[in-house]
């Protein structure tokens, strides 16, 4: 690592994915202590927004919704006072199909709804609504780096505001026929509040401390358990697993994550 690391501290951590409800019950999984066991993802009904929302939310947000409240719950900070970033590999899959097949019959007639949540930052919209905040959110997306991506991009701007942030990272299947184009095998979320680093007295509890400087590559990170690598290799977001094993089983190293050109290292060292 280099001396110029980006230095931040995680305060919270939630997760949702197959097996990984949320991160009180995948923590024992990801610290080795209970084996993964795939199961159906469930997604929770988004209750911070109104009724009249909640019937529009598509899939994406309520998996996004789902972990950034969790980490904010977590984290016990205000949600209506957190700059957040929102990171996905593409929009909500299940919209932009059913947009494609409107197009595809003689009247051509798209719903406004459909056409609201087919945009990338759908998500990140909704969580200001639900929250009723009006801090700057950052939307990005980086192919299968998407995850690595927004984890920088959050960082630098923990560090250069000087404030705390939310990470919020999430990846859903595609239906077919978009899906053999472009396979994703189940769905997962992730979501981090993060802060400047380092710790000290005066600080928030944190988790960890993470150091952050980019590579010019090299093999990324894996997790040692089958199950969970299989799931880490199948999901874009889910290329967070390795970070979050640590975090989970609060060990200190590095964990190496793919940034499209070149690569990102995380060194841990836990609070």
């Amino acid at each position: 690592m280099s001396t110029g690391a980006l230095r931040v501290a995680v305060e919270a951590v939630a997760l949702c994915g197959p097996g990984l409800s949320d991160w009180a019950s995948g923590h024992a999984v990801l610290s080795g202590h209970e084996p993964h066991c795939a199961a159906p993802l469930v997604l929770q009904a988004p209750v911070q927004l109104s009724a009249a929302e909640r019937r529009r939310a598509v899939p994406s947000v309520k998996l996004a919704l789902q972990v950034g409240a969790a980490a904010v719950a977590q984290s016990g900070r205000d949600a209506g006072q957190l700059a957040a970033v929102f990171a996905s590999s593409g929009a909500d899959g299940e919209t932009i199909a059913a947009i494609l097949a409107a197009l595809e019959t003689v009247q051509r007639e798209v719903s406004p709804t459909r056409f609201h949540n087919s945009v990338h930052n759908a998500p990140s919209g909704y969580w200001g609504i639900a929250v009723q905040s009006r801090e700057p959110v950052s939307s990005v997306s980086c192919h299968d780096a998407s995850f690595a991506a927004g984890l920088l991009e959050a960082a630098v701007q923990a560090v250069a505001a000087e404030r705390a942030i939310l990470l919020v990272a999430y990846d859903l299947p595609y239906p077919p026929p978009l899906d053999q184009m472009r396979h994703i095998d189940a769905g997962f979320g992730v979501a981090l509040v993060l802060r400047p680093g380092p710790q000290d007295a005066s600080s928030r509890a944190g988790l960890a401390e993470l150091r952050l400087s980019l590579t010019d590559g090299g093999v990324a990170s894996g997790c040692a358990d089958r199950g969970l690598e299989a799931l880490r290799r199948g999901n874009p977001t889910a290329r967070a697993l390795p970070l979050l094993v640590m975090l989970a089983k609060r060990s200190s190293g590095t964990v190496r994550l793919d940034l499209s050109r070149g690569g990102l290292d995380v060194e841990v060292r836990p609070c």
